[in-house]
């Protein structure tokens, strides 16, 4: 091992809530290696991921991945301190595939177990470093005080951290007084997260599945302009004001947007005229970005959150990160974004929570706990 690398826990971190099996190994804040698997090809057909595929695909991968990742790390299991796995919430066949698998490998190594919570380690990935100490996350300009490039101020997070959370199955919007252990939901989707509303859309325009790629890149080629899609929950009555909230004025819905646009293409049609995929493409999407990152913005200022961290795996989306970067930097708010491939779900988010929590003295889960597929953002871990 590298004789300068910094001092902390060595962590092996299993992922395997959805369709990607992932191990990660970090060592403290250090990133030592990110190995996913992903059975995404195999639910194109489909439409959209069939859990008993992709549990069967988690046992299939889960060896040879961890192999690969001990391999990339250059260590072995006798050398990991603690063994993290997302515990929740997810698919519950799926989470049964890693949640066994870390338990046999706690049991046969004696190693401590830590049952992780699947979206705020989604946050604690913004705190890992390569190599050679730098930050792995990109920090849009947003204060003068910052330089771009900054990542999380390591174990020292501030109490104005926040983090924005979007991808197939959440979206959320979230205060980080404590990484391990105090964590408050401030908004959350009320019916389809903002991934599941463009793989339906992707579906209703033909694109195919996974419906995110797919409308982002065709959106740049279409008149966002064109068609005025609604933003949901946006209406005063949902809004309120900052001293009188209403029900759901940080919250978002995406059922009616989808139902606008399935409108719109029969409307089209209906009239025998070609539907123009590209502009209702770019049209969603910015209703999408739009009521997104306003709220977003909107849940920062009024609870005097300073520091935000996009991610999930729709952070990936070009006009997301645009439009977050922009109105964060207008309002004065740090934006820190991770790359790419730590957006999306790996082991190593699940490793650097499980650090995180190794660091701060918390005791291991053991081995009693099940999975749970609902577990709520508010249990860091289990």
């Amino acid at each position: 091992m590298n004789s300068t690398q910094p001092e902390g826990p060595l962590v092996l971190g299993i992922e395997s809530s959805c369709d990607e099996t992932g191990v990660g190994i970090v060592r403290g804040t250090q990133l030592l290696t990110n190995t996913v698997s992903s059975s995404m090809e195999e639910h194109v057909r489909f439409g959209g991921v069939i859990p008993e595929i992709a549990s069967r695909a988690h046992l299939d991968a889960f060896v040879p991945t961890l192999r690969e990742a001990l391999a990339g790390a250059g260590v072995t299991l006798a050398d990991i301190d603690a063994i993290a796995v997302t515990s929740g919430p997810g698919l519950a066949g799926a989470l049964m595939v890693g949640v066994c698998a870390a338990k046999a490998l706690a049991v046969a190594t004696g190693k401590p177990l830590y049952a992780i919570n699947h979206l705020v380690a989604h946050v604690g990935v913004g705190l890992l470093q390569t190599d050679d100490g730098g930050p792995l996350a990109s920090a849009g300009p947003a204060r003068a005080d910052v330089p771009r490039g900054s990542a999380l101020p390591g174990n020292a997070l501030p109490e104005n951290l926040g983090a924005l959370l979007v991808s197939g199955g959440h979206t959320e919007i979230l205060r980080i007084r404590n990484i391990t252990g105090d964590v408050e939901l401030l908004g959350s989707t009320i019916d389809d997260a903002a991934g599941e509303a463009y793989d339906k859309v992707a579906r209703l325009l033909g694109l195919g599945y996974p419906g995110g790629p797919a409308i982002d890149r065709l959106a740049r080629t279409g008149n966002a302009k064109a068609i005025r899609f609604p933003r949901g929950l946006s209406q005063p009555k949902y809004m309120g004001t900052a001293e009188e909230p209403g029900p759901h004025r940080y919250d978002w819905s995406f059922s009616g947007l989808k139902t606008a646009v399935a409108r719109c293409v029969e409307q089209f049609e209906a009239r025998g005229e070609t539907v123009p995929v590209a502009d209702i493409a770019a049209a969603f999407q910015e209703a999408v970005v739009d009521v997104i990152t306003s709220k977003a913005v909107l849940a920062c200022r009024e609870n005097g959150i300073t520091e935000l961290l996009l991610g999930g795996g729709v952070a990936a989306n070009s006009r997301l990160r645009q439009l977050t970067e922009q109105r964060c930097s207008a309002a004065g708010i740090r934006l820190t974004v991770p790359p790419l491939d730590l957006c999306t779900d790996n082991g190593a988010m699940v490793a650097a929570l499980g650090a995180q929590l190794v660091m701060a003295g918390i005791a291991p889960s053991g081995i009693a706990f099940a999975p749970d597929s609902s577990m709520p953002v508010t249990t860091v871990s289990a």
